[in-house]
């Protein structure tokens, strides 16, 4: 696939006009999206991210066409993981409903810049040293492993480092609007508001390392990893609101997520031993008779997994209210939503702030 400098470029300059234009003329005023706003938009940025796709078929091939909605459909399975943590951490710090946007908004720009920097350094490794497919592989099937039996449940605002951050930075124990910092006499003090913006950047960070790994076991051009990855990205926070309590009811996404990673992790093994030059492995000899798993068979599959995963766990929570879900009623929509109920105001006498509650 031949991608120049100039559509590096433009692809660049493309995806940062369209962040700018997002926290302009949707974020930059605090409101709450209706539903109607919301499906537009993930709508809007589906089909493109679907016509993209077509264009990289018509352009490269459609060996590079399978290979970028491949990366797309795991890269968006798990970004919609990543709404399931961003709501716990929203949750926790019990961010109002109106200031959500901006950040989310802020989270997705921090994935993608770090989601960038590991595709940068994946790129030079495959480039490099073929010996490294081992390591990709390994670490997936210890992630899907994880995915599959780890606890789901923990809140990453009551985490080590969120209990490291509060002590070294002087934080206020109320919300001042949107903003990340508030001075107040001669020390500036910084919000719940930044708490939640720093919880989610290390969020992002631990989920671009099974992120990236991924998407290179399905492909091993740069240029697809990213768009993929971006085009993921768009939209997430349109989906986020779109969605809402049906994020509760996705009670199997972690299990179909599991089974990607590994399949893509035994991929990559496979395409290890394929190119081996490791010399206690076969001599340092490729083992030719080892299949590889071909684009089309990877399409199918991760579509059909996402498919049972997400059929799976609509019929399972039929009829269910929704706190019941994959959290419980404590770290879920519910949680977030009663964060501009005006009732919600009423405290017990202990100290219950948002900066407070979150270090519990």
């Amino acid at each position: 696939m031949q991608v120049t400098p100039l559509i590096w470029i433009i692809t660049l300059a493309v995806t940062v006009l369209f962040f700018v234009y997002e926290f302009f003329a949707h974020v930059r005023k605090p409101h709450e999206p209706s539903i109607g706003e919301s499906a537009r938009w993930s709508a809007f940025y589906i089909g493109l991210a679907l016509v993209f796709g077509v264009g990289i078929g018509l352009v490269s091939g459609w060996t590079f066409g399978g290979e970028y909605f491949a990366g797309y459909l795991t890269e968006k399975a798990l970004s919609i993981d990543n709404l399931f943590v961003f709501l716990i951490v929203m949750s926790g710090f019990a961010v109002p409903k109106k200031y959500q946007q901006k950040v989310l908004m802020i989270g997705i720009v921090i994935a993608l810049i770090l989601r960038g920097g590991f595709i940068a350094i994946g790129a030079g490794l495959i480039e490099n040293f073929s010996w490294i497919f081992y390591i990709f592989g390994a670490l997936l099937l210890f992630l899907a492993y994880k995915q599959a039996f780890g606890s789901h449940d923990s809140n990453p605002a009551d985490g080590k480092f969120m209990q490291l951050v509060r002590r070294v930075l002087p934080v206020t124990d109320e919300y001042h609007g949107d903003k990340l910092t508030v001075k107040k006499g001669a020390t500036r003090f910084f919000t719940p508001m930044m708490l939640t913006i720093i919880a989610i950047g290390f969020v992002d960070l631990i989920f671009a390392v099974d992120s990236i790994p991924a998407i290179y076991g399905l492909t091993d051009e740069a240029y697809i990893v990213f768009t993929a990855n971006a085009f993921a990205l768009m939209g997430l926070r349109q989906l986020f609101f779109l969605i809402g309590g049906l994020l509760e009811r996705l009670i199997y996404l972690a299990q179909g997520l599991a089974v990607i990673l590994a399949f893509i992790g035994v991929k990559l093994v496979f395409h290890a031993l394929h190119v081996n030059e490791l010399s206690f492995i076969n001599g340092g000899q490729p083992l030719l008779w080892v299949p590889e798993i071909p684009i089309w068979f990877s399409l199918l599959f991760i579509g059909a997994t996402i498919a049972v995963a997400t059929a799976a766990s609509l019929m399972k929570t039929r009829g269910d209210n929704g706190a019941s879900g994959r959290h419980a009623a404590e770290g879920g929509p519910v949680a977030a939503v009663s964060a501009d109920d005006p009732e919600a105001d009423e405290q017990p006498d202990e100290d219950m702030s948002p900066a407070a509650g979150a270090a519990k």
